[in-house]
């Protein structure tokens, strides 16, 4: 069974191939450095004790201290923990970052708890995971159902712990308690200046592009606001758990914003038809942004994909078999370890700043990710057109060679 890890093994070594790797350097690059499972009691509201188990991932951290998100799910695996850390290393060394790969998680539902609660089992998962974490070990951030209220109380309990007030520890944290301006968007962003030079590579514009949003969470809303206000698309299609919503014509994006807010789904927005997920996936667009889950895209609906550029926001969404598809049709497809790299910029940003305690202006924030996020897209296209591949197999030997670079100068302990 291919599980998501398998599907990140299965994209290394289509770049290992191309290198010429050993076996040696392969398989350490295809397993995890280490892994942590905890399972912790949490004294629930009604006085009852609940039992959690969560997760800590490092993949590789040649290339400094590990970086990763802490997620809330109930579909959370140490398989796509393995995944997500690998991942991390590589996005971290395509926007050269200095820092490797890890991700965190919780098999929780986070809707089923209270704020109390989650408080709880935050803190106490950070405390079981204190031996992996620190500001030059190991720092987290924000991930699926996690927030900057999420890393505030990381950071307080990390701090507490320690006798002192431990910014670096995590990134996404609310601004008065060392969060970076330009955090909160950072991702969207990302995605969005890698759209923008994909169209300038395929000769369109982005003013008055068509684009369909599968996902409306917290960053895919960013997402559409940014395309709609900041860049001119056309956003005529977006979706959620439950199923999508069209309009040939444009939403109106601040009123879906609204809608999804206040109704936690973009069901019976007004001026709009229903369309089943599969559906919107295979709309006619100019850009389509994958949003929400792995192997959405797979060998199966591969060939149905209308799209002129896909962008994967989410992990994993296109299966190999379906990337190859893709491309034989002409389809550019961003991939995840890049167009979603916008976060890791700036946690680093962050990062930095909080070791330093000086701090940075929206402005200054916004341009260095647009500089960094600009420079990586043009680095991976280079390497595809020189070498006729994929954006995502140049970025994996980009990101690879990088790596490896590291590995080699440090050597092999003892």
């Amino acid at each position: 069974m291919e599980t998501t890890f398998t599907t990140a093994q299965q994209q290394f070594d289509i770049a290992a191939e191309i290198l010429g790797l050993d076996s040696d350097l392969r398989d350490i690059l295809r397993s995890t450095k280490r892994e942590l499972i905890v399972n912790f009691p949490v004294k629930m509201d009604n006085g009852r004790i609940r039992t959690f188990t969560g997760f800590r991932v490092h993949h590789n951290i040649s290339r400094g201290p590990a970086l990763g998100g802490l997620r809330y799910s109930p579909q959370t695996t140490l398989e796509e923990m393995r995944a997500l850390a690998m991942w991390m290393t590589w996005s971290s060394a395509i926007v050269q970052i200095p820092y490797g790969g890890a991700k965190g998680g919780i098999i929780c539902d986070h809707r089923e708890l209270s704020t109390h609660e989650l408080e709880r089992v935050t803190r106490r998962y950070i405390t079981e995971i204190t031996p992996l974490i620190g500001p030059e070990r190991d720092i987290v951030m924000p991930d699926l159902n996690t927030n900057n209220q999420t890393m505030a109380w990381a950071m307080d309990t990390y701090s507490m712990q320690h006798g002192h007030t431990v910014p670096a520890i995590a990134t996404g944290k609310p601004v008065q308690i060392g969060g970076s301006q330009g955090r909160s968007q950072s991702t969207a962003l990302g995605l969005c200046y890698c759209a923008r030079e994909a169209a300038h590579q395929l000769g369109f514009q982005l003013e008055g592009a068509r684009v369909v949003m599968q996902g409306s969470g917290n960053t895919g809303r960013q997402v559409m606001r940014v395309f709609a206000e900041e860049m001119g698309c056309h956003i005529i299609a977006a979706s959620d758990d439950h199923g999508g919503i069209t309009n040939p014509d444009g939403l109106d994006v601040a009123a879906l914003i609204d809608y999804r807010v206040q109704n936690d789904t973009v069901q019976g927005f007004p001026a709009t038809q229903a369309i089943s997920t599969r559906d919107l996936l295979e709309l006619p667009c100019d850009i389509l942004v994958l949003g929400s889950g792995q192997n959405e895209i797979t060998g199966a609906n591969a060939s149905n994909i209308k799209a002129k550029v896909v962008l994967e926001l989410a992990n994993g969404p296109i299966s190999p078999t379906a990337d190859t598809i893709l491309t034989n049709k002409g389809i550019l497809v961003v991939p995840d370890i890049l167009s979603n790299a916008g976060s890791i910029v700036v946690s680093y940003f962050e990062w930095v700043q909080g070791l330093q305690e000086f701090f940075w202006t929206e402005r200054e924030v916004c341009g260095e990710l647009e500089r960094t996020m600009a420079r990586a897209f043009n680095e991976i296209r280079a390497i595809a057109q020189e070498r006729n591949l994929q954006l995502r197999t140049a970025a994996y030997l980009l990101a690879v060679e990088r790596v490896m670079s590291a590995m080699a100068v440090r050597g092999i302990y003892p």
